[in-house]
């Protein structure tokens, strides 16, 4: 199964406005993916937020590879950079299939994060998606 995931710092801070820092998180996701046999096929995202784009294994839960991805960059990012001492990952995420035939159109769309962002913030993208794929939520409990 192909999945789509995305989630936020806490608050939506921008912790990754260092485009180098950003390029080591994702390199960094991509490494723990791989350790969990969840190949990435894409990873991409802005300042405040990530999307993977990865081939689930049928061993672990989506829950528990969302766990760790966020666990061990989190554990990662604060040992290689003093300044990141409290960065922390949204506790939600949202994480979308996507069939054979639309992972080019979703690769393009992970990569092209930044021209996407110019005009539309993190909230608005999310609340487009989880519309688009007829996801019910409560505002509420969706940021953090």
């Amino acid at each position: 199964m192909i999945v789509h995931l995305v989630f936020s710092t806490k608050d939506r801070e921008a912790w990754f406005k260092d485009a180098e820092k950003m390029n080591s998180v994702h390199a960094y996701l991509g490494g723990v993916a791989a350790t969990l046999e969840c190949p990435t096929i894409a990873i991409g995202g802005v300042a405040d937020h990530v999307h993977i784009l990865a081939r689930m294994n049928r061993t672990i839960s989506l829950a528990e590879w969302v766990k760790e991805l966020k666990r061990a960059s989190t554990v990662w990012m604060q040992k290689e950079w003093p300044e990141f001492a409290a960065f922390h990952w949204q506790a939600g995420y949202a994480a979308f299939s996507v069939s054979q035939s639309n992972t080019d159109a979703v690769v393009e769309y992970v990569h092209h994060q930044a021209e996407h962002h110019r005009t539309k913030t993190f909230q608005e993208e999310f609340r487009a998606l989880l519309k688009k794929h007829g996801v019910e939520w409560d505002e509420r409990y969706v940021w953090d």
